[in-house]
C-alpha cells in the first residue's frame, strides 16, 4: 500500500505566515505539521510515499523531508495548479499505478493512529474507506450520510440543511477504482476536480465505500485560531518534560516543559505544557501554558501565553502577548515595556513596535 500526501496549495487562510512558508510546514509544538503526517504513515508500515508539491513551495517541502528519520521512499510530484484533490490523484496516477493507497492532507492532524484503518481497509477489500468526525457546525464541511451498516450513501459539500453532523476528515483510503471514478467527473463551480464528487461517483456506481468515525480529535490547522488550537491540543496530549538547556537558580520550570539544547532560562518562569527551541534565550520573562517558542529566539521582559512563535523571533518588553502567531525572524517590541495584552498574527521578517 502506498501513501499520497498533499503538500501543495497556497494556504491563503493562514496568510501572512504562508506568504513565505508552506502551510504544511507551519510548526505545531515546534514540529512541522507535515512531520506528524509522516509519523502516521511510517507507523502504519507504509514505505512508498508520493508527496504532491506546488512549484512555489516545493523546494521547502523537499528540504523539510530531507533528513527522513522515518526511512520512507519519497516521490515528489508537482501539481502546477491547485485544481482539486481529485486532480492531485490524477497527477499522481503514474506513481500510484493500481496499488491501494492512503491519501492524507498534509495540514491535518488527528489524535488517533491510522494504522488500524489501514489494516481494516486491506482486510475488507473495499473500494474506499473515508474517515469522519462529528462536528458542531456541519454546514462548514463536506458531510457524509450513511446507511445502517456504515456504508456511505451520499456526500454533500457544505449543506444548508445537513442531515448528519459527520464531516469528512482529510484522510481517505482508496482502491484502484477511484481512478475510473475521477475520470468520469466534471470540474465543480470552483473549476476543481472534487474528491467528494469522485467518491459519490463510486457510490452511484455500486462501489463499496465504507466509513469510520474518529474517536478522538481532528484539527485542520488552516487558520490562525485553528493553528493555536492544534498547538494547544498537541502540547496538552503529547507534551513531555525534557530539560536539555540551562536554567539558572532564579528561574522556575513547572510541569511538562521541553527545553531544547543550548536554550537558556534566566530569572524567568515557564509553566507547561510548553516547548522552547534550541539556542533560545528567555530572560526576565514568563512563558505560560500552550506556548511554543522556536529555535534561536530571544524573549526579554515579556509574558507569553497560548502562542506559536517561529524561529529567530525577538519579543521584548511586551506585558502580555497571547493568542498570537509570530513568523520567522520577526521582532515584536514595546518601547517602554508597559502596555495591555496584545494579540498578533505577524509574518516572517516583520517588525512591530508598540
Amino acid at each position: 500500500m502506498k501513501g499520497l500526501v498533499l503538500s501543495g496549495g497556497r494556504g491563503t487562510r493562514l496568510r501572512p505566515i504562508t506568504y513565505t512558508l508552506a502551510k504544511q510546514l507551519v510548526p505545531v509544538a515546534n514540529k512541522p505539521i507535515l512531520h506528524y503526517v509522516m509519523d502516521q504513515l511510517a507507523g502504519a508500515a507504509i514505505r512508498q510515499v508520493g508527496v504532491i508539491i506546488s512549484p512555489e513551495t516545493g523546494d521547502q517541502v523537499r528540504q523539510a523531508l530531507s533528513a527522513n528519520p522515518w526511512g520512507l521512499e519519497f516521490t515528489f510530484i508537482v501539481q502546477d495548479q491547485p485544481l482539486g484533490l481529485a486532480h492531485a490523484v490524477k497527477v499522481a496516477r503514474p506513481f500510484l499505478g493500481d496499488d491501494p493507497f492512503i491519501m492524507y492532507l498534509g495540514d491535518n492532524l488527528i489524535g488517533q493512529r491510522v494504522e488500524r484503518f489501514v489494516r481494516e481497509f486491506r482486510t475488507s477489500r473495499a473500494d474506499a474507506l473515508i474517515l469522519l468526525k462529528e462536528v458542531a457546525e456541519p454546514r462548514l464541511f463536506g458531510v457524509a450520510e450513511l446507511d445502517s451498516r456504515g456504508r456511505v450513501r451520499r456526500l454533500v459539500e457544505k449543506p444548508k440543511e445537513p442531515q448528519t453532523n459527520l464531516a469528512l476528515v482529510g484522510v481517505y483510503l482508496f482502491g484502484p477504482a477511484i481512478h475510473g471514478a475521477i475520470d468520469r467527473i466534471e470540474p465543480s463551480w470552483r473549476n476543481e476536480l472534487e474528491i467528494t464528487d469522485a467518491i459519490q461517483r463510486l457510490v452511484d456506481d455500486g462501489g463499496d465505500v465504507r466509513s469510520q468515525v474518529l474517536e478522538t480529535w481532528w484539527l485542520d490547522a488552516g487558520k490562525k485560531d485553528d493553528l493555536l488550537e492544534a498547538n494547544r491540543v498537541v502540547l496538552d496530549e503529547w507534551g513531555v518534560r525534557d530539560i536539555r538547556g540551562t536554567v539558572d537558580g532564579e528561574s522556575e520550570i513547572a510541569g511538562r516543559v521541553a527545553l531544547g539544547e543550548g536554550a537558556r532560562v534566566m530569572r524567568s518562569r515557564i509553566r507547561g505544557p510548553a516547548v522552547i527551541g534550541r539556542d533560545t534565550a528567555v530572560e526576565d520573562s514568563f512563558i505560560g501554558p500552550y506556548t511554543s517558542v522556536g529555535a534561536g529566539c530571544v524573549v526579554r521582559r515579556s509574558a507569553l501565553q497560548h502562542c506559536v512563535v517561529l524561529d529567530g523571533v525577538a519579543v521584548e518588553g511586551i506585558a502580555r502577548l497571547e493568542d498570537s502567531v509570530v513568523g520567522r525572524n520577526a521582532v515584536v517590541r514595546h518601547m517602554d515595556g508597559e502596555g495591555r495584552a496584545v494579540r498578533l498574527l505577524v509574518g516572517d521578517d516583520a517588525e512591530v513596535i508598540l
